[in-house]
């Protein structure tokens, strides 16, 4: 369902039947059965420009982007690896903003925003505040425009293993 989410919002017509008789032509089980190998070149081309699978961010890791029913796009990240970055990621010739699920060192979500630059602006010092003395290992900068982005630890942020 992501990869036919993915197509309709890049805008790439395909007929889902005839997209699947391709991709069983090569298949010996229902196992085998991958829509996203049938794609064309010029398909495919388009889909990865279009209604990338992940985004990279400032950190240099990569998350996967989830396309919803109703046409919205969405990533889950971990607040520290976005620091210094002020415009929200966008998706696609319309440049839809990505939803961003501001994440804690624990993965779990605390902030959802599709402005980057006003949670930096208005809330991010609220949610330091309240985050900093329960994470105390990772990056909580006074101004998150000039920080490092990371996804390690302090204590950890400086080496490379």
């Amino acid at each position: 369902s992501q990869l036919l989410r993915r197509l309709r919002f890049a805008g790439v017509d395909v007929e889902v039947g005839d997209l699947a008789r391709r991709a069983a032509q090569s298949a010996t089980s229902l196992k085998d059965i991958d829509l996203a190998s049938a794609l064309t070149y010029d398909e495919r081309r388009r889909l990865d420009r279009d209604a990338p699978a992940a985004i990279a961010v400032r950190s240099g890791r990569s998350h996967a982007l989830d396309y919803g029913e109703d046409g919205s796009v969405s990533a889950s990240v971990k607040l520290q690896e976005l620091f210094g970055l002020a415009e929200t990621p966008t998706v696609g010739p319309r440049k839809e903003p990505v939803r961003l699920a501001l994440l804690s060192p624990s993965g779990r979500p605390v902030q959802t925003t599709r402005d980057l630059r006003s949670f930096w602006n208005t809330t991010y010092a609220d949610v330091r505040k309240e985050l900093r003395g329960r994470y105390p290992k990772h990056p909580w900068p006074e101004d998150p425009w000039t920080a490092t982005p990371t996804a390690r630890t302090t204590k950890r942020a400086g080496r490379r293993p």
